[in-house]
């Protein structure tokens, strides 16, 4: 039996109904749909994803009533998919607002105007619940200006970021953050068992957002608790120049492949798919292992191994089900906001072969994924 066949079942035991006195709780209490917008600082793959798997989830629990088309796994774009909510998904319960898509592509500027924008909505009446994809979008929006019930999704480590109390709770009423606990540990714990590196190569921006997608803090407290260093560059790689945080990013990679012993790839605006093999370029030439935060898709492109959610679904039901506990009347605060996500190693075997690295036999006994290209590289 497949997976998204059990997780209505799953969802149902996870988050009880509130209660027969708040079923079809609304918060004009005139029996109207909930007001939902979308708010991401710019396009990603996963926030697509997130979205995809949120609709289904939605479907299964009857909040909408027609499924979304799946698309492109490799687009970036949550337009198209919001707009088709916002003009087919139906149902009484929820309604996607055909204005209420915000994404700033990347534009501290632009994300700064559209926060004033959403702002004056919520103090007019007109949205009920908020979507924030990612951890930009979260310290925007999470804030004593206003509370109106948000959910956040996709922020690498909501709590070392300041935008939950704690894994267990976001310490505001309104705010639901959800938490993959552990995420970025379970990732270096199985880097460092694998290659046991005294230095590990990190780069990152120096600014907060920058810092908090990547979950600096707890790459710190991973290396301070198995005793490996890290070398840092810092670089500005979230600006909105595309070729600059390349280069930048670039030039970061070449002086940590020769300084380090081992290098962890966060996710940020520099590192980008399409240029893949012109960054790994100096890894290749030093022979050093590389491991993607983001997941498999950086493995498929040539880094070496990554730890993550393939699809996301998984992710999206969880958010689904999110969804309906705050309809049904729970606050935001009150719903587990701990997801257990089911993750997925993925190894790139061309990679492992540039870098004269060959994987033990239970290293590739434990592998969901494998990939024998480095997409660009002769």
């Amino acid at each position: 039996m497949r997976l998204f066949t059990l997780l209505p079942l799953i969802l149902a035991l996870l988050f009880p109904a509130a209660g027969a006195a708040a079923e079809n709780a609304d918060p004009s209490g005139e029996g109207r749909p909930w007001r939902v917008i979308y708010v991401e600082a710019g396009p990603y793959r996963d926030y697509h994803l997130i979205l995809r798997g949120l609709a289904q989830g939605l479907h299964s629990l009857k909040l909408i009533e027609d499924l979304p088309p799946l698309e492109a796994d490799d687009t970036e774009d949550s337009a198209p998919l919001w707009r088709w909510l916002s003009e087919a998904a139906g149902g009484d319960r929820l309604k996607f607002l055909a204005d209420g898509f915000y994404s700033a592509d990347w534009n501290d500027e632009l994300l700064t105007a559209q926060k004033k924008e959403i702002l004056a909505r919520l103090e007019r009446g007109e949205v009920d619940l908020i979507l924030a994809f990612g951890t930009a979008a979260g310290e925007a929006l999470i804030t004593d200006e206003h509370q109106t019930p948000l959910m956040l999704l996709s922020a690498t480590d909501p709590v070392s970021a300041g935008l939950s109390l704690s894994a267990e709770d976001s310490g505001r009423d309104n705010v639901h953050a959800q938490v993959a606990v552990g995420y970025v540990d379970y990732q270096l714990a199985m880097f460092h068992n694998l290659f046991g590196f005294a230095t590990l190569g990190v780069p990152y921006d120096s600014t907060p957002t920058g810092r908090n997608t990547m979950a600096l803090p707890a790459v710190e407290r991973v290396a301070a608790e198995r005793g490996f260093k890290i070398l840092p560059c810092v670089a500005d790689l979230e600006i909105e120049d595309g070729n600059q945080s390349f280069a930048n990013l670039k030039n970061c990679l070449e002086v940590l492949a020769a300084q380090s012993e081992a290098v962890y790839l966060p996710v940020n605006n520099g590192l980008q798919h399409e240029r893949m093999a012109e960054l790994l370029a100096p890894i290749i030439a030093h022979k050093r292992p590389s491991f993607s935060q983001l997941g498999p898709e950086e493995t498929r492109l040539g880094v070496l191994m990554s730890l993550g959610e393939t699809d996301f679904q998984g992710s999206g039901y969880f958010g689904a089900a999110t969804v309906k506990a705050i309809l049904d009347g729970r606050k935001p605060r009150e719903v587990k906001q701990v997801y257990l996500a089911p993750l997925s190693m993925a190894l790139n075997l061309k990679m492992g072969r540039l870098i004269g690295w060959h994987p033990p036999f239970e290293v590739l006994a434990a592998v969901d994924e494998l990939f024998n290209q480095v997409v660009g590289y002769e």
